[in-house]
């Protein structure tokens, strides 16, 4: 008998447990004593491990807490005065939804580089060696960004307030906006879900992600009106999905009013325009996300 076997000690080329080792190991004696877990089952095991995680590095917070923040500030004190609205509330109130479209935007490249961290450094094998389906993964993927970004909801609303922002509507139109808000968020998340998949590394997801976030976010009605752009700049804005979910929102909570007659239809129809880019996002990127999540892990 071994020195190790005597003392109980692993021998030195073990590898140390993983820190999600518990949740792991839950979900396989669960299989291990009856019949395959189901997959409701394993998604909320997967995002309690997803959550956890956020848990232990605070940091991951920033992008949805520290950033927004730093966008309020910057445009409504620093670029505000320059920009006129024309709405009764001025530009603060003018400015809030944009910020919050686009830091659900931005949940996108999130959680494209989580999922391809994931991939990376075997996370994903060690989950590949339980009986977990591989669609388990991305849809508690999917839910926990959910999460992560209401949180980020709730701290630009707060900011908001306390720059001047106000909800001039009922309850109902208000509470439609921040569905609209969080629908337009999920179908964000299945965006980044595809591009980590699809992507082999961080720093090309990275690339994408930034050549493609920054302009839609920012050729919109985000920061300024569409009606002073250039006339096929004004167009590509007015039919940037961005731009109807904004509109939307400022209509719903009576932070601006409705657009010209000469506007995009989208515009026009704000609120049916951003459920139907937001569904339809969401349908088309969510089947072909966990397929290419599918083959990344295969060829794994």
């Amino acid at each position: 008998m071994t020195a190790d076997r005597a003392t109980g000690a692993a021998p030195p080329h073990a590898k140390a447990p993983h820190a999600n080792a518990p949740h792991l190991n839950g979900m396989y004696l669960n299989a291990m004593h009856g019949s395959r877990a189901s997959l409701a089952s394993q998604v909320r095991t997967l995002v309690r491990r997803n959550l956890t995680h956020i848990k232990r590095m605070p940091e991951m917070l920033m992008d949805v807490t520290i950033q927004p923040v730093m966008f309020v500030a910057l445009f409504a004190y620093v670029f505000g005065g320059s920009i006129q609205t024309g709405t009764a509330g001025g530009y603060r109130e003018w400015l809030l939804p944009g910020i919050m479209a686009q830091t659900m935007a931005f949940a996108s490249f999130i959680v494209a580089i989580g999922l391809t961290n994931d991939l990376d450094k075997g996370i994903i094998d060690r989950l590949r060696a339980l009986p977990i389906s591989r669609s388990a993964v991305v849809i508690a993927r999917s839910i926990s960004s959910l999460i992560h970004s209401s949180i980020g909801v709730i701290v630009m609303s707060l900011t908001g307030l306390l720059v001047g922002w106000r909800i001039h509507t009922d309850v109902p139109r208000a509470a439609l906006a921040y569905g609209l808000l969080l629908l337009w968020g999920f179908a964000m998340i299945w965006v980044g879900m595809f591009v980590g998949s699809a992507m082999r590394s961080v720093e090309a997801v990275q690339g994408v992600m930034f050549t493609t976030t920054f302009p839609i976010t920012f050729l919109a009605n985000t920061f300024a009106p569409t009606e002073a752009m250039p006339k096929v700049l004004r167009t590509l804005a007015e039919w940037n999905p961005i731009s109807a979910l904004v509109q939307a929102m400022r209509e719903l909570w009576g932070n601006a009013g409705p657009v010209a007659a000469d506007a995009a239809l989208p515009l026009r129809h704000p609120i049916l325009a951003s459920l139907l880019w937001s569904v339809g996002i969401s349908l088309v990127l969510a089947p072909l996300a966990v397929r290419a999540f599918r083959n990344r892990t295969e060829k794994a």
